[in-house]
């Protein structure tokens, strides 16, 4: 039987789109009633929005995933550190707005690994961790082995 694991969050708003104001709370406690608005996702106003979200749990899914990868094949990694950048675009004539990108940066210390080995790891993790496989967006992936 296959493992199942559920994490929730919760999202409040009060107002019309352009003007109101949302909070946020993720079951773990880590986000809570943390603000988020339209501002914060158009401009650049206080509080965190979706797409700075998603960025987060991508670094954290596939560094995590390439921490298993790496460790799996005998080199356990000294540090990874990822930086996802999402862009958002608006979709012609008024439409919606979609994900339709995200660049994942990484820089690595991971000593002992061959270079082809590192890469041919870093890309399986980018193809498989969870995260990769949800968004309907190009992925792409800088890694620097240091």
């Amino acid at each position: 039987m296959a493992t199942t694991i559920r994490r929730s969050a919760s999202a409040t708003w009060q107002g019309g789109g352009k003007d109101g104001q949302g909070a946020l709370t993720t079951q773990s406690g880590t986000l809570r009633d943390t603000p988020y608005s339209a501002v914060a996702r158009f401009g650049e106003g206080r509080g965190t929005n979706p797409e700075e979200l998603i960025a987060a749990a991508h670094a954290g899914c596939f560094t995590m995933a390439l921490a298993f990868r790496l460790s799996g094949a005998g080199h356990v990694p000294e540090s990874l550190r990822t930086e996802a950048r999402v862009t958002m675009e608006q979709e012609a004539a008024g439409g919606g707005w979609r994900i339709a990108a995200v660049v994942l940066s990484l820089r690595a210390r991971a000593p002992g690994v061959p270079e082809d080995d590192f890469r041919r790891l870093a890309e399986g993790a980018k193809a498989t961790c969870p995260v990769s496989r949800l968004l309907n967006a190009a992925i792409s992936l800088e890694a620097t082995l240091e």
